[in-house]
């Protein structure tokens, strides 16, 4: 057994206790709060349910595939299968109570089975997290060989190397026949095409990434996977397209031949109505819960500098709309007028203007940016409709007049109070990054990686990383 099937058989193991654990927690405390700690012989029915509850969630979540390697470690499959077990857990109970006739109680059964989902979403999303930090310090990585041009493989092995928490580890490349591979500069070469299973051996990986090429054609494909079968290497062929998840490609045959369809992005129509609820809601839950937090920051902006306690500018919105965010003023009442002469001191790439140690930031403001408790406000723009919980950066109209034709892209959808530009390294990142993250979003989009997302922002903020 390779080292790769070892560690992906623990983390299994791994998700089956958490699963365990998610079903029992819920199920005892929903007893306990419904029932107390007497036993009768009305509540002893619920006492086999609760023993039974971390069973039926482990069948649930075995059927819906959610043990599968393919959809765990990175992506959001594996959450949207545990969310698509638990409502058929949920169907299922009150199928089974109404053809039955059972008295089930309905407090029980609503509070039980979905806190049972939403702890093991947590505890999978946690283990997940230890997962990544795992493979920053190099632990449960797969070893890859590439299998491609020369700039391909300089293009992929400088995207692994920045997304290690994917778990590829280039260890060696194979180039067309006649290419000296200089350019790969710490990459190793391992021969042309006819040598990767050999390069295989020689660099005890157990991966081999094919990127696109025209010398290698189907047979060639599919002599190399016959090859590769054998030592159970598994055979990785990247596709051209940039960006598009897994969600949106279907493999349907024609003829013997294997067609990847691809549908658009659902940027309209019902999933985008159901969004727009979810963060309307969403947004005012929050602005209820975090009151005294807000009524707190406001005071201590007003009794630190003068000026207003709300900071309020002109972004660019969903297909170029403008509107007014909302933010706790961080800056200075004079901001605006001393940047020009600030400008020769961008440290940021692109068309954003961001320094490290802003002058014009206050005392107060610095705090308030390194946990991101300035942008609170915009939960109003939120429940007003002008944003979205995720989503891409709201930008300024002078960046927007900056855009190229592919980053306007970005204005597709609502701005976001966070989206995977916040989560993977905010001010830190340069533009062309923040530019993919975002379009990667706007493409990609669903209800399953925007809570993702949120679950990421909590560590990002505590993390402070690339705030100010």
């Amino acid at each position: 057994m390779s080292r790769r099937q070892q560690w992906e058989r623990r983390y299994v193991r791994a998700l089956v206790l958490c699963d365990l654990l998610a079903g029992s927690a819920a199920g005892a405390v929903t007893f306990g709060l419904r029932f107390g700690d007497e036993v009768t012989a009305y509540n002893r029915g619920y006492m086999v349910l609760t023993g039974l509850l971390p069973a039926l969630l482990l069948a649930v979540l075995a059927v819906s595939r959610a043990y599968e390697r393919r959809f765990l470690f990175v992506g959001t499959d594996e959450y949207q299968r545990v969310l698509r077990g638990g409502v058929g857990l949920i169907a299922g109970a009150a199928l089974v109570s109404y053809a039955l006739s059972l008295d089930l109680a309905r407090g029980y059964v609503l509070a039980a089975l979905p806190t049972a989902i939403v702890t093991s979403v947590v505890l999978r999303f946690a283990l997940r997290r230890r997962l990544h930090v795992a493979r920053s310090r190099g632990q449960s990585l797969r070893r890859v060989i590439l299998v491609g041009h020369e700039l391909s493989v300089i293009g992929m092995a400088r995207q692994l190397r920045r997304e290690r928490y994917h778990g590829l580890e280039v260890v060696g490349a194979c180039l067309p026949p006649g290419h000296d591979g200089r350019g790969l500069g710490a990459v190793e070469i391992f021969g042309s095409f006819d040598d990767v299973a050999s390069a295989v051996e020689h660099a005890d990986a157990d991966t081999v990434v094919v990127l696109s090429c025209p010398e290698l054609d189907g047979a060639q494909l599919r002599r190399l996977a016959w090859r590769l079968e054998r030592d159970e290497v598994d055979l990785i062929v990247a596709s051209a397209l940039v960006d598009v998840a897994g969600a949106r490609t279907t493999i349907r045959p024609f003829d013997g031949l294997p067609m990847l369809h691809v549908e658009h992005p659902r940027l309209h129509g019902g999933s985008r109505l159901v969004k727009d609820v979810f963060d309307r809601l969403g947004a005012l839950a929050l602005l209820i819960l975090l009151g005294p937090l807000l009524l707190t920051v406001a005071l201590c902006v007003r009794a630190t500098s003068r000026g207003p306690v709300l900071f309020r500018q002109v972004r660019v919105g969903r297909d170029g709309r403008l509107f007014r965010i909302f933010k706790f003023r961080s800056m200075y009442v004079d901001a605006e007028a001393r940047l020009a002469e600030l400008r020769h001191l961008n440290e940021h790439d692109g068309v954003l203007f961001k320094i490290r140690d802003d002058p014009r930031v206050t005392r107060v403001g610095r705090w308030l940016r390194r946990f991101s408790l300035d942008e609170l406000p915009q939960l109003l723009n939120v429940v007003l409709g002008q944003m979205s919980l995720v989503g891409p950066r709201p930008p300024l109209p002078a960046e927007v007049a900056a855009y190229a034709d592919d980053v306007r892209r970005r204005l597709a959808v609502k701005p976001g109070m966070t989206g995977l530009w916040q989560v993977s390294g905010r001010s830190d990142l340069p533009w062309e990054e923040a530019v993919r993250l975002d379009l990667r979003y706007v493409e990609n989009w669903s209800l399953s990686l925007d809570l993702v997302i949120l679950l990421r922002t909590m560590t990002a903020v505590v993390r402070s990383s690339g705030a100010y």
